[in-house]
Formats: structure tokens, C-alpha cells, sequence
């Protein structure tokens, strides 16, 4: 068997075995480490076949970035903290309450801001690399997104809803109409 070089491709390398390597007469085996291959082993003998042999790498799905965990968070949080807000919207045309100091409002209103973030920052990965965010630990991630996804939807309907029936959405301080 004469060879004089193998070259395996993946998407973002190329690995190249080097011919010393294949003229051996015994079994002969290596391994390479890539960034995006984990391992990649070719072993070559005198009278049989070339075996190669790779490993995929770990995939950054399993990290967890702190963007990660703090979209996890914000989303569980905003998602029930928008249905409650619409609901209160479609049955008194008002917002939510500002609560003690405003702090109902401002979370209503965070809610909002973290929904359309994570909605853009799907989107943006969707654009750039042809797939939506990654799963994120126990699923959440995914969760969250199709949540928010759900919410923005929600968020149109009543919205619309709203602005059919009233003429108008009520403003995000309060005013006379709302909390006057």
C-alpha cells in the first residue's frame, strides 16, 4: 500500500497526516486536537485499511454563559410578570399598578424591555448562524425563548386589541385615565 498523504476536512480545518506516517511497516497511529474536532486519530497498518477516527467537541450549548443564565432568569421572571400585565390591560384598559414606590410598574416595564431582548437576541443568532439560541442548561434557555416568542405574540394581540377598542394604549406613567 503506497500512499503518501491523507487529508481529512471538517468545516473550519484541515488536518493533514504526514507521509513518514504511512510509509511505516507496523501499525501506526496519531492524534491531532483541533478547535472544532475534539480528537482525531488515524491509525494506517502495512496490509490494512487507513482508519480514522474523530471525536466531536464539546459544543458551547453546554457553558452556560453568565448572558445565559441572566436571559434564563429574566425570562422566567418577565414572561408571567407580561401575562399578568396584559391580563389587567384587556379587563380594566390600564396597566399594572405602580405598587409601593413604583416598583410594580418598573418590574412591568423591565418585563417588557427583557421580553423584546431576548426576542432581538434570538433573532440576531437565527440571522447569524442559521439556528436560534442554543438549549442552555436543563432546556431554559429554549424555554425562554419560545416564551418570549409566545409573549411578544401575546403582547401584538392585546395590543391591538387595545388600540381597536380604546383608540389608544395607556402611557407607561401614570395619568389621569390610569392611576390619576
Amino acid at each position: 500500500m503506497e500512499a503518501s498523504r491523507v487529508l481529512l476536512l471538517s468545516p473550519s480545518t484541515a488536518i493533514t497526516a504526514a507521509p513518514s506516517l504511512l510509509r511505516r511497516t507496523s501499525i501506526a497511529s496519531t492524534t491531532y486536537i483541533t478547535s472544532s474536532i475534539r480528537s482525531v486519530s488515524v491509525s494506517v497498518s502495512r496490509h490494512g485499511p487507513v482508519r480514522v477516527r474523530a471525536m466531536a467537541g464539546e459544543s458551547s450549548e453546554s457553558g452556560g454563559g453568565i448572558a445565559e443564565k441572566a436571559a434564563i432568569a429574566g425570562g422566567l421572571v418577565s414572561v408571567p410578570v407580561i401575562g399578568w400585565s396584559l391580563y389587567t390591560l384587556k379587563t380594566t384598559g390600564c396597566g399594572l399598578p405602580p405598587g409601593p414606590g413604583g416598583s410594580i410598574g418598573a418590574v412591568e416595564g423591565v418585563s417588557y424591555l427583557v421580553v423584546v431582548g431576548i426576542v432581538g437576541w434570538s433573532l440576531y443568532t437565527k440571522a447569524k448562524t442559521g439556528s436560534g439560541l442554543p438549549n442552555g442548561p436543563y432546556g431554559l434557555l429554549g424555554a425562554v425563548e419560545g416564551l418570549s416568542y409566545l409573549a411578544l405574540l401575546a403582547i401584538l394581540v392585546v395590543f391591538g386589541w387595545q388600540f381597536l377598542e380604546q383608540g389608544s394604549l395607556p402611557g407607561p406613567l401614570p395619568g389621569e385615565q390610569c392611576f390619576g
